[in-house]
């Protein structure tokens, strides 16, 4: 298995092209990929017309969409890294609304090294590996309006 360094700059290409040609609901919403490496991934979504609901704030298919990126980029990451093919969704999600978003909001994962696992087990398995993911969405004042645990179902292809 080779391993390539990943640049933000590839990732956020590439999250840009899942987007326009995969699922346009990235592409809708804006995400900006902040912060990407083997443990951690920052993903931010501006509080904008596109992503507001009727009482001007965060609407939850915004909050889902940034969950889904912060969980879900270390499967393309590692995929990258190692030049495998990967198949990788969520099984199931838990979700709890804490306050209101009402600016930008953060959505960070540190459990890089959860999908890791799970994608290093599908290499060797040749079978889906579903693991738990915890993500956290913050405001700009650093407040934590909702967490997300998402369960990652990887394959590799």
């Amino acid at each position: 298995m080779k391993k390539n360094k990943i640049s933000l700059s590839k990732m956020r290409r590439l999250l840009w092209l899942m987007g326009m040609f995969k699922i346009p609901m990235i592409a809708f919403v804006r995400p900006k990929l902040m912060l990407l490496d083997e443990n951690s991934s920052q993903i931010r979504i501006k509080l904008k017309r596109r992503t507001k609901n009727h009482l001007k704030s965060m609407y939850f298919g915004s909050l889902a969409v940034g969950a889904d990126m912060a969980a879900g980029l270390h499967a393309f990451y590692f995929a990258e890294e190692s030049g495998v093919k990967v198949s990788f969704a969520f099984k199931a999600v838990k979700a709890e609304f804490l306050k209101r978003a009402m600016s930008d909001v953060y959505f960070n994962s540190d459990e890089g090294q959860i999908v890791k696992k799970a994608f290093d087990e599908a290499m060797s398995t040749k079978e889906r590996v579903n693991k738990w993911i915890k993500v956290e969405a913050k405001n700009t004042d650093n407040e934590i309006v909702a967490v997300f645990d998402m369960e990652i179902s990887v394959k590799v292809r």
